[in-house]
């Protein structure tokens, strides 16, 4: 169908995009308050047109799944490096210089609306009143005045986020950090029956929102280059990126891997280290490393025929997963992007409008493009530099006792026994963060824990230890509730409060 129909929806869409085009003169009046010219903001939404038409046209001519299962490999030895050695060797006098050429990245798209939160996910609070933003600056003001260096902060915004965040930033103007912020490409949601865009104009507020969509990280390369923030960090002595989600708390400057990135030999200099770590059947759809005619190449699971699914979920063939922590070269973004050798898969990903329309959204992943980079490597990181706050779970444990909290990075408490997290599911009652917080007088003492598994209408008290096993189920019209002071291990408490050996 689509080949038979495909001129039609080409010529649709062109017709589209100039016609929102034109429809910018109207757009742009109404931004013309802004410190930023007019002219810039319409060049950069031609831009973004430009950018969505190639995807598009590019997802036109897909046919068939984008690798083929025969010609998959592990990677060589040589290029996923073990962390344990790059750490054994010492850091040289020159560390500071290195800093002095390095950018950090964070990806600042997304919404906290998945954890019952409005605005930016970015500022949403998650230790000691600290958010993820706050955390961030402070890990880079203390490298700063440490080194006394200057290293950058750089904020890749959508048009969600962005001016949430902009008002937020004031209040590190006194912060020794340097911030930056861009916004990555705006594209229209598709129709998934006609594959036309479902836009109608160019408004993303009120009834309008739903009609776009920020077109994934993988974005970062067209749109930071767009920005003009790449050339000026370029022409200030800027050479490498370190990249990573704003909502992953073990994504910190590491001196190790960059001292490694930095004293590569020069006629092999590395322009890309995808950070990687061990797979735990927690992990089994993240994307993994592989080697593709001859190149590493990031497999993600979309990529995968049906017929292999099960086999690329497997720990046992596929042992490492993308923990999409990287260190990129400013200089080759430049050169890769301007020679259009940036190929990323691209990843589909269906919705369902509130209205009941199903559309779809084109997407990148930034790590999909290290194979266009020369002398790329991986480094199989400890688990500690995956840290990442997706749910009210994931809240619970960096909000215990299991981390401590120092110059704005958590660090895994040395009473710990275990140096893995204990797996944590808590039910429906807990997912908005407000009710998560309603439910904890105090956040229970965690240090000696391996499960929890907490599922209806259950509340803590203060002071609540939890130790080895612990399943505490509410049924539908029941209310449990954890006395203060109160000690579980190896429990299951069922919903007529009956306390049993697991």
């Amino acid at each position: 169908w689509i080949e038979g129909q495909e001129l039609k929806v080409c010529d649709s869409v062109n017709t589209f995009l100039e016609l929102m085009v034109q429809k910018d003169l109207q757009w742009g009046k109404q931004f013309a308050t802004m410190s930023d010219p007019w002219h810039f903001l319409f060049q950069i939404s031609k831009k973004d047109f430009e950018g969505f038409k190639n995807l598009f046209h590019r997802f036109l001519q897909v046919k068939g799944p984008s690798v083929k299962w025969d010609k998959i490999h592990k990677p060589p030895e040589d290029l996923i490096h073990p962390y344990d050695k790059i750490k054994a060797q010492v850091l040289p006098d020159s560390v500071a210089a290195s800093l002095n050429k390095l950018v950090v990245v964070k990806l600042n798209g997304g919404l906290g609306t998945s954890m019952g939160c409005k605005g930016p996910k970015s500022v949403i609070s998650v230790r000691n009143e600290n958010t993820f933003l706050d955390l961030t600056v402070h890990q880079i003001e203390h490298l700063n005045k440490t080194f006394n260096v200057d290293v950058p902060l750089v904020l890749m915004n959508s048009f969600n986020t962005d001016e949430d965040t902009k008002k937020i930033l004031q209040k590190y103007t006194h912060h020794r950090v340097h911030i930056h912020t861009f916004n990555q490409s705006r594209y229209p949601r598709i129709n998934k029956e006609s594959l036309l865009p479902v836009a109608k104009d160019l408004g993303v507020h009120g009834d309008h929102g739903d009609a776009w969509y920020p077109p994934g990280h993988g974005d970062i390369y067209a749109s930071f280059y767009n920005s003009g923030l790449l050339d000026q960090l370029i022409t200030a002595g800027k050479e490498y990126i370190f990249v990573s989600n704003i909502d992953n708390l073990g994504a910190t400057v590491d001196l190790f891997i960059l001292n490694h990135l930095m004293t590569q030999p020069k006629d092999k200099r590395c322009e890309f280290i995808m950070e990687v770590t061990d797979k735990t059947r927690a992990d089994v759809k993240g994307g993994t490393l592989i080697q593709y005619d001859d190149k590493l190449r990031l497999l993600e699971i979309a990529q995968v025929p049906k017929a292999h699914v099960d086999e690329f979920k497997s720990v046992t063939k596929f042992k490492i997963f993308n923990t999409n922590n990287l260190w990129i070269s400013l200089a080759a973004i430049k050169r890769l992007h301007e020679q259009n050798a940036m190929d990323m898969e691209i990843i589909v990903n269906p919705k369902t409008l509130d209205g009941g329309l199903n559309v779809i959204q084109l997407e990148t992943a930034v790590g999909a493009a290290i194979k266009a980079f020369d002398n790329a490597l991986g480094v199989n990181v400890p688990r500690s530099r995956f840290l990442p706050v997706k749910t009210s779970s994931d809240l619970l444990l960096v909000m215990s006792n299991l981390y401590s909290l120092d110059a704005g990075s958590l660090t895994m408490s040395k009473k710990r026994e275990f140096p893995s997290t204990p797996h944590v599911k808590l039910g429906s009652s807990f997912t908005k963060v407000h009710d998560f917080l309603m439910r904890f007088e105090s956040i229970p003492d965690m240090l000696e824990l391996d499960h929890l598994t907490v599922s209806g209408d259950v509340t803590f008290g203060k002071n609540v230890s939890l130790k080895g096993t612990v399943i505490i189920i509410a049924n539908h019209g029941d209310r449990i509730d954890i006395p203060a002071g109160a000690v579980l291990e190896n429990k299951i408490v069922s919903g007529n409060l009956r306390i049993l050996d697991h």
